[in-house]
């Protein structure tokens, strides 16, 4: 008897579970000149955010002309039409309150975390920008930032150890004119040939309101703060459509090894591949799969690479997810008196095995339930990168729906181990790849197949 009732409870826990919906509730209204608002009320701390996306990343971008969404992300905050170089950060930090941005592929945000009593000074500081920066503009400044830029790249890129790594795998993932050919921060030729006409042309046509979406959540009251967004983003007027995009097909059919020397002491592989976009049927599987693969000591590869064979210094893999499509990417140093060849062979091993053999429902459970721990965190907090707003403008952004938490943690939590291998087998072909070698100058043996280097 005693076992039936624990067997019971243990139902009834179960089923409370399932029923159990995460709530984000908010309140979403279109302004005459096209700007999605989406608030959300939270009074946990008398904190709230302003995060604004504007729905232009890298990948609307043309082959030639690339760079300029990153480079908006500096301008932005170097004065606008009514607040000069320097007060917004000043103005923002006195009233106690942060800031900052990002580019991808797919968006720019800019959001601002504030005391709630300072709501009103983040929308006209955030509202200027959008509707005056032209007017603060000039090719002057337009070059002091593209110097910027420039020499960010060099830090990042050309003279970082591996930094070289993914202008070349995204060059030979995907084709020429495809919009993820290339990296958010451009090329140097782009950042130097582009004129302040093209600079200006860029931001007339994609930072309007019509094409961003802007999300406060905290210490709010939806009716006044909509008022506050009405007054100040309202007389914004808006632009035209932004042109879609229109990606060429991206499929790789054959194995590309390439091989890079560079100033290292260690040499690293990298080995990437396409999968489905965001939401996509297979994304959440990918995501598992990564998190299965190198995710804690016990993880597949690192417990063979790392703690067993002690061969490599380090593991990651990883599915890196957006609008048009993803990659997944494995990436592994190499430990002193061993080889990429190595690498690449327990790698390769690894991959056969998820393949021919699901993995068990253990590991698919534990890599879930990180997957909504983490979830779970970023739900605590409204701001910065990562909280309730960037999840509300994220979800409008890739779905059209801001109230996609249950659907997306859903996704989740309905998968089998077998579902895992499926997609593995899908989209982790030998044939359909990139793999890259980074090793020390001179040491060109330490690669995967250094005799096929090809570009």
């Amino acid at each position: 008897m005693k076992a039936v009732i624990i067997l019971f409870l243990s139902y009834c826990i179960a089923l409370q579970a399932q029923l159990k919906q995460i709530s984000v509730p908010y309140t979403r209204y279109i302004l005459p000149n096209g700007l999605n608002v989406i608030l959300h009320e939270d009074h946990t701390t008398p904190t709230l955010t302003v995060n604004m996306w504007y729905h232009v990343g890298s990948g609307y971008e043309k082959a030639g002309r690339t760079g300029f969404a990153h480079l908006f992300e500096h301008l932005m905050f170097m004065g606008s039409g009514h607040v000069p170089q320097g007060q917004f950060d000043k103005l923002l930090e006195a009233a106690g309150g942060d800031n900052n941005g990002s580019t991808n592929t797919d968006r720019t945000n800019y959001f601002e975390d504030v005391p709630s009593n300072a709501l009103e000074l983040a929308l006209y500081l955030d509202s200027d920008r959008m509707g005056f920066l032209l007017g603060a503009m000039s090719p002057k400044s337009v070059d002091a930032q593209r110097d910027v830029v420039k020499n960010e790249r060099r830090q990042s890129y050309e003279n970082r150890p591996y930094g070289l790594a993914w202008e070349n795998i995204y060059k030979n993932l995907y084709p020429e004119g495809h919009p993820y050919n290339w990296t958010t921060i451009g090329s140097m030729t782009d950042l130097s040939a582009a004129s302040y006409e093209d600079v200006v042309d860029f931001f007339k046509t994609y930072y309007t309101p019509n094409n961003a979406s802007l999300c406060i959540a905290g210490d709010i009251n939806p009716e006044k703060t909509l008022e506050l967004v009405k007054k100040w983003y309202g007389g914004i007027p808006a632009g035209k459509p932004a042109p879609p995009i229109e990606p060429p097909a991206a499929k790789l059919t054959k194995e590309k090894v390439i091989v890079l020397e560079d100033k290292v002491q260690l040499p690293r592989l990298y080995m990437a591949w396409i999968t489905p976009a965001r939401f996509a049927p297979g994304d959440a599987e990918m995501d598992v799969l990564s998190n299965i693969f190198s995710n804690g000591k016990n993880s597949r590869l690192y417990k063979r690479l790392v703690y067993d064979l002690q061969i490599a210094q380090d593991v990651n893999a990883f599915q890196n997810s957006n609008k048009l499509s993803s990659e997944f990417m494995i990436i592994a140093t190499a430990r002193a008196g061993h080889n990429l060849e190595e690498i690449k062979k327990i790698i390769q091993e690894e991959i056969d095995k998820i393949k021919s053999q699901p993995p068990s429902d253990r590991e698919v459970q534990q890599a879930v339930n990180q997957f909504e721990a983490g979830y779970l965190d970023a739900m605590e907090r409204c701001g910065s990168f990562g909280g309730k707003a960037d999840l509300l403008n994220s979800y409008y952004y890739y779905t059209g729906n801001p109230d996609y938490f249950n659907e997306d943690i859903s996704r989740y939590k309905e998968l089998s181990p077998g579902d895992i291998r499926a997609m593995a087998q899908t989209y982790l072909p030998d044939n359909g790849r990139v793999v890259l070698s980074i090793v020390p100058k001179g040491k060109l043996n330490l690669a995967v197949n250094p005799k096929e280097e090809g570009k």
